[in-house]
């Protein structure tokens, strides 16, 4: 063997990776092509090995991509680092050469791991947070696919009748869409009037059928014009309706599943028993954070979440913070919904929102300082593995 340590940086792709390992002295070994292929990527570890005796792994992406090639390096007891992305983009300036390839990005993966120590390890994720990550990520697209249906329904409604398109809130209702399967037109609306319009909603079991019906009819007798290709438009409206209802099924029976797989882990009643954290919120958590072990404290998990201020001192300046760039979007977005959620009902979190509310705070900086302050209850729960309590416990009381 020609080395006793090498880092070899990868820069992870869907159909193929691109591999550069570094000696201690920061030169290149070997520069490769790998396809996103089991026997390949075996071919690279072994080649990897005989080059010396101990091989440290860096990659630029922990998603999809390149959940193949991290467990099986895992499964070959290898170190694995994750680099983010943003810090190969900056770095790679620093490098010769104005240009941007895989091989270019693969050496700086490789060489920023082998000068910092700070970058956080990966290992192949538990069965159980694994699913969760595929169910969620499966939400997510499905809830992405249903604004876009409705936008794309509310549109065209507004080139057939401009107070119908105003008159509910087809995002949060079903009655409505219920009824576009049938009725999109003023003309269709005032021929089946009030009355019958209640009779078939009802047949359909859509509540508040009387409701729908009325604003309905009322909305169609507004207006007594037939807008250009209103025809048309009116079947395209009738088939994004179908659509719609058809999705809302799908995603009911992907929001069940998440919840059953949530529920079999033994965290799930310590999350869902803090105040706005139900199902849903706590499983998205789960799939992001795993069992905790890459977070050192609170502090960790509230950064990653970007809810620690960053300090931005210079000179004599001392004390200045400021929001941070780079955290995990969708983790911030969890502790920021559960906390709006908790501190409409009565409670501590009510109690401190109104606190920071009465210093001064906006509406906004006032969640923000709750969601960070539940985030080290949060923790204290799971390190105790105890369920929440409005009352402080006695320990700490004492």
């Amino acid at each position: 063997m020609c080395g006793k340590r090498i880092w070899v940086g990868i820069d992870a792709g869907k159909g193929h990776h691109w591999a550069v390992a570094v000696d201690a002295d920061g030169e290149t070994l070997f520069s490769t092509k790998v396809i996103n292929d089991e026997a390949q990527i075996l071919l690279l570890i072994d080649t990897a090995r005989e080059r010396a005796d101990e091989v440290r792994w860096a990659v630029d992406i922990s998603g999809r991509a390149s959940t193949l090639l991290v467990a099986l390096l895992v499964m070959h007891g290898q170190q694995v680092v994750y680099v983010p992305g943003r810090t190969v983009n900056r770095m790679s300036g620093a490098y010769r050469g104005e240009g941007e390839t895989d091989a270019k990005d693969a050496r700086v993966i490789a060489d920023q791991a082998r000068m910092r120590r700070d970058f956080a390890p990966l290992d192949a994720p538990p069965e159980l947070v694994s699913t969760l990550q595929v169910l969620t990520n499966y939400r997510a697209d499905l809830i992405a696919d249903r604004v876009r249906l409705i936008n794309r329904m509310r549109d065209l409604l507004v080139g057939i009748c401009p107070a119908l398109e105003r008159a509910f809130d087809y995002s949060a209702a079903k009655g409505p869409v219920v009824m576009l399967t049938e009725y999109q037109t003023p003309a269709a609306l005032r021929r089946i009037g009030v009355k019958r319009l209640t009779t078939w909603l009802e047949r359909r079991k859509v509540r508040g059928a009387d409701t729908v019906a009325a604003k309905a009819v009322e909305a169609a007798q507004s207006q007594q014009i037939a807008l250009p290709d209103e025809k048309r438009a009116a079947k395209l409206v009738c088939d994004l309706a179908h659509q719609l209802l058809a999705l809302d099924e799908r995603i009911k029976d992907n929001d069940r599943e998440i919840r059953e797989t949530f529920r079999s882990d033994d965290r799930a009643e310590i999350i869902e028993s803090m105040p706005g954290m139900g199902p849903i919120l706590g499983a998205e958590f789960v799939a992001i954070v795993g069992d905790l072990s890459g977070y050192r404290d609170a502090g960790r998990l509230a950064s990653h979440a970007g809810l620690a201020p960053v300090a931005r001192d210079s000179g004599r300046r001392t004390g200045n913070y400021h929001r941070p760039k780079r955290y995990h979007r969708r983790l911030r977005y969890i502790f920021y919904m559960a906390a709006q959620t908790a501190m409409m009902r009565p409670g501590p979190s009510r109690d401190y929102y109104l606190k920071k509310r009465a210093e001064g705070l906006l509406h906004t900086q006032a969640l923000l300082s709750l969601a960070r302050r539940r985030v080290d209850v949060l923790w204290a729960m799971l390190r105790d593995k105890r369920l929440f309590t409005s009352a402080p416990p006695i320990t700490q009381a004492t």
